[in-house]
C-alpha cells in the first residue's frame, strides 16, 4: 500500500507539473497572439486608409479638415460590441499623416501635428519601402501604456508623397487578453482538478478498501474477531471481501476440525488409560476397599472426560462464531445469580462460602445469556477449585463508566509468575487445591476469554493483596459506546 501511495503521489506530481507548464505556455501565448491579430488588422486598416487618402488627394495635397471631421465624428459615435467578453463602446483608432520628409501634417489624436517623425520606425522604414511598425509606451513607467503604430506608403515607391500611420493603444485589447487568460486558467484548472479527483477517487474506491481488507486479514491472523469493514458500493472490492470471508470460514472450519481432533485425542488418552487400567485391576480378586477406590477412580476420570468434551464443544461453538448475530439485552444480575446457583453444589462440597454483592438496579448487556452464564460459571468454578476449604469466594458486580465489571475473588495460591502469559492457552492448567479433588481441563479460561471478546469485552486475572486471585470480566453496558 505504501508503494501504491507513493506511485499515486508521483503521478499526481507529474500531472501537476505538466499542467503548470502547459498553463504557463498558454498564458504566455495569449498576449502575443492577441497583439499579432490586432497588428494584422492595423496593417489592413493602414493600407485601406492609404488608398482612400491617395484617391482623395488633389495636386499632391490632402484635405486635412475633411479627415479630421471624419475622425471626430467616428470618435463621437456610440455603439455596443461584445468581443469575447470585452464590452466595447467607442473607437480607439487614430492616424497621422506625414509628408516625404517625416513632417506630420495631420494627426487625429492632435498630439503629433507639426512634429518631425522621420526617425520613427513606422515612418522611416515605410518610406524605404519596408514594413514600418513600432510599439512605444506613452508612459515609460507603465507596461500597459504601449501604443501600436503601423505605417502605409502614400504615393508610388519611387517618388512617395508621404506616410499614413494608424495607431491604437494596446490597453484597448487588454480586456480581451485578460478574459482569455481567465478562460485558460479556469479550463486548465478544471481539467487538472478533474484528473486529480479521478486519481483520488480511484484511491478511495479501490485502494482504500484493499487497505481495510488487509487490516481485516491481519486481525484474523492475530486471532481477533473483526467485523467485515464497510467497503462502499464498489462491486469488485465487495466481491473480493465476500470471497475472503468465505475462504476464512472454510479454512477456519478445516483448521478447527484438525486441531480439535488432535487435542481431543491427546487429552482423552489420560482418562481413558486410567479407566482401562482400573477396569483391568477390577477383574482381579481384591479387597472391597481397593475395589471401591478403583471404582471411584473410574467415575472421576469418566467425569473429567465428560467435562473435557463439554468444554471442547462449548469452546468450538464460541470460536466458530465471528460475531453475535442476534444479541439481546440481558440482565447481568440474572446471569450472575444463575451461575452462582450452578456453582453452589461444588462450593458446599468444599465448605466454601459464596459472598455476593450484586446491585439491585438493572444493568443490562447485549449478547447471549447462555454464553455469558457459562463464562461466569467457569470463573466461579476456577475460584472454588483453587480455594482452601472454609474460605470465601467473593462475587461483586459494579458499573464502571460504560461497562459493567463482574469480579470474582478467591484466597487461593494466586497465579505464579511463569503462568501469567499462559493461563489463557488451551489445556494449560495449574494444580488445583489438594482438597478440591478435581483436575482442570485447561479450557475454562480460554472459553471465558472467547466469550468476553465475542461480547466486545475483556477478562483479566491478577493476584490479590494478602493472597488469592481476582478475576474481572468486563462487558459493555447495552446502549453505551465503549472505546
Amino acid at each position: 500500500m505504501r508503494l501504491t501511495r507513493v506511485t499515486l503521489l508521483i503521478i499526481a506530481l507529474i500531472i501537476g507539473a505538466g499542467f503548470y507548464h502547459l498553463l504557463r505556455q498558454q498564458l504566455s501565448l495569449v498576449e502575443d497572439q492577441t497583439f499579432q491579430l490586432t497588428e494584422e488588422t492595423l496593417v489592413d486598416t493602414a493600407q485601406l486608409m492609404a488608398a482612400f487618402i491617395e484617391a482623395d488627394m488633389s495636386h499632391d495635397t490632402m484635405d486635412s479638415d475633411r479627415f479630421r471631421s471624419a475622425f471626430t465624428e467616428a470618435h463621437k459615435r456610440k455603439f455596443e460590441a461584445m468581443i469575447h467578453g470585452h464590452h466595447k463602446t467607442h473607437m480607439a483608432l487614430n492616424a497621422y499623416v506625414t509628408d516625404a520628409k517625416g513632417n506630420v501634417i495631420f494627426d487625429s489624436g492632435g498630439q503629433f501635428e507639426g512634429m518631425n517623425l522621420l526617425e520613427r520606425r513606422d515612418v522611416k522604414l515605410t518610406l524605404k519601402g519596408e514594413y514600418g511598425a513600432r510599439s512605444t509606451r506613452s508612459n515609460k513607467e507603465d507596461d500597459n501604456s504601449s501604443v501600436m503604430y503601423i505605417g502605409a506608403l502614400l504615393g508610388p515607391q519611387e517618388n512617395p508623397w508621404g506616410v499614413v500611420t494608424v495607431y491604437k493603444p494596446q490597453a484597448d485589447v487588454l480586456p480581451i487578453v485578460i478574459e482569455r487568460r481567465h478562460t485558460i486558467w479556469w479550463g486548465t484548472s478544471l481539467v487538472g482538478a478533474g484528473i486529480l479527483f479521478l486519481i483520488l477517487a480511484v484511491f478511495i474506491w479501490q485502494y482504500r478498501p484493499i487497505g481495510l481488507l488487509t487490516e481485516y486479514a491481519r486481525d484474523i491472523e492475530q486471532g481477533k474477531r473483526p467485523t467485515m469493514p464497510s467497503l462502499g458500493a464498489g462491486k469488485e472490492v465487495n466481491t473480493l471481501a465476500h470471497a475472503l470471508e468465505s475462504m476464512r470460514e472454510a479454512l477456519e472450519g478445516r483448521r478447527y476440525a484438525e486441531r480439535y481432533v488432535q487435542t481431543l485425542t491427546h487429552e482423552m488418552k489420560s482418562p481413558l488409560a486410567a479407566i482401562r487400567g482400573a477396569a483391568e485391576l477390577l477383574m482381579e480378586d481384591m479387597p472391597a476397599g481397593d475395589r471401591d477406590k478403583f471404582l471411584g477412580n473410574i467415575r472421576a476420570e469418566a467425569a473429567r472426560a465428560d467435562r473435557l468434551l463439554n468444554r471442547l464443544l462449548e469452546l468450538s461453538a464460541l470460536e466458530g462464531r465471528s460475531s453475535l448475530e442476534n444479541g439481546e439485552p440481558i440482565k447481568v444480575a440474572g446471569v450472575v445469580d444463575r451461575a452462582i446457583d450452578q456453582a453452589r453444589p461444588p462450593a458446599e462440597f468444599a465448605s466454601i462460602l459464596l459472598s455476593t454483592d450484586v446491585p439491585g438496579e438493572s444493568i443490562s448487556v447485549r449478547g447471549d445469556a447462555f454464553i455469558l452464564r457459562s463464562a461466569v460459571t467457569n470463573l466461579l468454578e476456577n475460584a472454588i477449585d483453587f480455594s482452601p476449604n472454609g474460605s470465601t469466594v467473593e462475587i461483586h458486580v459494579r458499573p464502571e463508566g460504560g461497562t459493567v465489571a463482574i469480579e470474582i475473588a478467591d484466597r487461593g495460591p494466586g497465579i505464579p509468575d511463569y503462568a501469567r502469559e499462559k493461563i489463557y492457552e488451551r489445556f494449560f492448567s495449574l494444580r488445583h487445591h489438594a482438597t478440591s479433588g478435581r483436575k482442570g481441563t485447561g479450557l475454562g479460561l480460554t472459553l471465558v476469554r472467547e466469550a468476553a471478546e465475542l461480547h466486545g469485552g475483556s477478562v483479566h486475572l491478577e493476584n490479590r493483596e494478602g493472597g488469592g486471585t481476582l478475576a474481572t470480566l468486563r462487558l459493555p453496558i447495552a446502549g453505551s459506546a465503549v472505546s
